[in-house]
């Protein structure tokens, strides 16, 4: 059994005029202990809509969860009283934000922000153990000086650093699924490399599932055992990273491949761009939200939403994947 299967999952948002529109639409995903799926996309498209919907942290009252089922390890979170959903939050299933400066309290210390998370979770220990338990999460992300670190302010850390601090505070009580949206935004190369096999250690050690959400797909690749390809709220292509990556089955997926700078890249030559927009969301299209961008658009694809078709025809394993395009079979062959 998955450890987080997510089935259908629908979300939507209230505009200005009282118009409720979808925003996220007919999800599933499942990810496996000990495992990461790596959810890429646009900017826009969805991803950290849905990482905030799996624990009910969408901006209320514009933004709520309008369908599907979200199971964790069975259980649908979406049917939780707002207190039992608490104890998992933070502690079963944990969240690196995005931006660590806006996520941190800017007038707290370090130490007793992580000591929070202990308080709320663990709140039988005693303050001596918490503090002691701080530091050694310091001391695991890679916190130089952690002991002085316990009592500086963000403002008084890289971000780099910041970075790592929301890693340990995330990991204070040992969850089980982290879900990492964008962890690496805002970071230099160095330091993006460095965060990363921090996470890929602190997983092995640990042995967590990970949810990881980026736009980087060169960053995904070096983390997921499997990838969801998102667009303008839908996951247009799924499968494991490997096949994803050498047998691209969407168009979408292709252009976005296509778009990354290789090794036999000719030196200041242009990359490929993806011609058009991405469609809004007063405007989606009846057909494939893509078909606007795409060269092997016919008029089926204007006319009819596909589904998402599951084959494992071309992979190696039993492993299924899924592409969610009416001219998939032409365009892989």
């Amino acid at each position: 059994m998955s450890l987080l299967s997510v089935e259908q999952l629908r979300v939507a948002i209230r505009g200005d005029d009282g118009v409720q529109r979808e925003l996220v639409s007919a999800i599933s995903f499942a990810i496996a202990s000990g495992q990461t799926m790596g959810l890429v996309g646009e900017s826009g498209c969805g991803k950290s809509l849905t990482a905030m919907a799996i624990l009910d942290l969408l901006p209320k009252p514009q933004a709520l969860r309008s369908g599907g089922k979200i199971l964790f390890k069975g259980d649908d979170l979406a049917q939780l009283s707002p207190k039992a959903l608490r104890q998992i939050r933070g502690h079963k299933i944990a969240v690196i934000f995005q931006d660590p400066m806006s996520a941190l309290n800017p007038v707290q210390q370090i130490g007793r922000q992580i000591i929070e998370v202990l308080k709320l979770h663990f709140p039988q220990q005693s303050r001596a153990v918490q503090r002691a338990r701080a530091l050694e999460l310091l001391t695991e992300v890679g916190i130089p000086a952690p002991a002085e670190r316990l009592n500086a302010y963000p403002h008084q850390l890289s971000g780099g650093m910041r970075q790592r601090v929301m890693i340990a505070m995330a990991l204070a009580c040992e969850p089980e699924l982290l879900i990492a949206d964008e962890p690496t935004t805002a970071l230099d190369v160095t330091i993006q490399a460095q965060i990363v096999r921090l996470l890929k250690k602190l997983q092995e050690k640990n042995g967590m599932a990970m949810l990881f959400i980026t736009h980087d797909l060169a960053l995904v690749s070096q983390l997921s055992d499997h990838i969801a390809v998102m667009y303008a709220g839908k996951i247009v292509e799924y499968g494991p990273a490997a096949t994803l990556f050498s047998t691209p089955r969407h168009p979408y997926t292709q252009s976005l491949l296509a778009a990354l700078p290789g090794a036999g890249h000719p030196p200041k030559s242009p990359l490929l761009s993806l011609e058009g927009q991405v469609p809004s969301i007063e405007n989606m299209p009846a057909g494939c939200r893509f078909a606007n961008r795409c060269r092997f658009a016919e008029n089926i694809c204007k006319r009819s939403d596909p589904v998402a078709e599951v084959s494992d025809d071309q992979l190696e394993s039993s492993e299924q994947a899924s592409v969610a395009c009416h001219l998939w079979r032409s365009i892989s062959s």
